[in-house]
């Protein structure tokens, strides 16, 4: 195994890395991601009663995943960040989604008419990112490392929550909390961190996967794997383009929009966690190129998915967790997970294998993920000293993000909309630096007191 020259990291950016090896850490970014990527088909189809389509959903998903993973990897006529940036639908889309759908339902609209509506405003505020990566130096202008790294940081501490509620048995469970799925969440993080402070190259390189492993062994020896049936799933599942139509509504189109821009600056903050952990520039020209690449991408990536029936596509944060733990940040790599992700697409029964992984199994292995991401996005943070300025920022950003994710019902007072919107500590939080990062005057320093004055002081 070729020795990385990046220090602490087993295999650098833009390290050749052999099959075997190459395999195993992809491995670990599907497994880390692959629940996150198909739950947003899953929610949106049986809110709007689509069971019918939501395996189709399923495996478009996974093949737009693998599509936009590869193009972001490949980096090609300057369309992708050249890294592993994983792409999947985020669940900032989830309430506009829904309530674009329950409104052409609400109409009497059918099944194919509902993602025919969908598809068709996705595709267009797919528009948003690409122009948007028109104008990335204003844009960094804007989004500092104070900004940049409370966004950041408040996208690791959303996604514990997630991690957290795996743990203790999933959403659905009906003994949520009890000691067994606790002690299996336990079991996974432990086999994860002991491999990781391994000096074997080989046991932190297969660190997560291991541990989910060993998680669902001994869930399997509890009685606490309950594997369902897969044999009604096809075997192959072949994209058409636009299967369901296209269609399009101003009035759904514009909160479509909004999120748009929001997902760019989340976007913005996992791309620069991504360059920090594959220790990579986070400041200048060739950060500015590689920021710019991927928001385009994360643009493509929405095209594709509003093409062949998936939907909205942008960067995940959790596989930077994956990047910190196995120490492989090889963009290689990013072009096998994207291969992975399109067969799993295209073969979904190997998909609905990897379904079954226990939710607490799962928790246990995302928590350190989702925790390195929040600790990203300190280091982000403090690349520049605080002053009273910018810790004012991070109190006022921090305090209104989880305060209104910890309690959502003081937004109950306005529209739906508003409450998709701003229900999420990302969304809060980050528009509330960058409002404050561009209204607070910066701090002067104190001029220097003539030297008689000084010496009678």
């Amino acid at each position: 195994m070729s020795q990385s020259h990046e220090k602490g990291l087993l295999y650098g950016l833009e390290a050749r890395i052999a099959p075997a090896p190459a395999f195993f850490a992809a491995l670990q970014h599907v497994l880390a991601s692959v629940v996150g990527i198909i739950t947003p088909p899953l929610i949106i189809g049986s809110v709007l009663g689509l069971q019918a389509w939501i395996p189709y959903l399923i495996s478009m998903s996974l093949l737009v995943s693998g599509l936009g993973t590869f193009i972001q990897a490949r980096r090609f006529a300057g369309i992708g960040a050249g890294m592993i940036c994983l792409q999947g639908t985020s669940f900032a889309f989830l309430g506009v989604i829904l309530s674009g759908g329950l409104i052409v339902k609400g109409r009497g609209g059918s099944p194919e008419e509902i993602m025919a509506m969908i598809f068709g405003c996705n595709l267009v505020a797919a528009l948003i990112p690409i122009l948007i990566s028109r104008c990335v130096g204003q844009l960094r202008k804007i989004l500092t490392p104070v900004v940049t790294g409370t966004v950041i940081a408040l996208i690791g501490i959303s996604l514990i929550k997630v991690s957290i509620t795996d743990w203790a048995g999933g959403h659905s469970a009906s003994d949520f909390g009890a000691p067994h799925h606790l002690a299996l969440g336990a079991l996974t993080l432990l086999v994860i961190v002991a491999l990781n402070r391994s000096r074997n190259r080989w046991l932190r390189l297969v660190a997560v996967m291991m541990g989910i492993a060993v998680g669902c062994l001994a869930a399997a020896l509890t009685g606490n794997l309950h594997l369902k049936p897969t044999a009604s799933a096809s075997w192959l599942v072949l994209p058409g383009f636009f299967h369901f139509g296209f269609n399009f509504d101003w009035t759904i189109f514009v909160p479509v929009a909004l999120v748009s821009v929001i997902a760019v600056i989340e976007a913005v903050g996992d791309l620069t966690a991504n360059c920090l952990l594959s220790q990579q520039p986070i400041i200048g020209e060739t950060f500015q190129r590689r920021l710019q690449g991927g928001i385009l991408a994360d643009g493509v990536s929405c095209i594709l998915a509003a093409v062949f029936s998936s939907f909205p596509n942008t960067t995940f944060a959790q596989n930077n967790g994956v990047i910190q733990m196995t120490g492989v940040a090889s963009r290689y790599v990013g072009m096998v997970i994207g291969v992975m992700l399109a067969l799993l697409g295209l073969f979904p029964g190997v998909g609905a294998v990897l379904q079954q992984i226990p939710p607490p199994v799962l928790g246990g292995a995302t928590l350190v993920m989702f925790g390195s991401v929040v600790a990203a996005g300190i280091r982000v943070m403090t690349q520049t000293p605080l002053g009273r300025r910018e810790m004012l920022i991070v109190a006022v950003a921090f305090g209104l993000g989880l305060g209104i994710e910890a309690v959502p019902e003081v937004l109950k007072s306005f529209p739906t909309i508003v409450s998709n919107l701003f229900g999420h500590a990302v969304t809060t939080g980050g528009i509330a630096a960058i409002v404050l990062n561009m209204v607070l005057p910066g701090e002067e320093e104190p001029e220097a007191l003539p030297e008689g004055e000084r010496a009678g002081s």
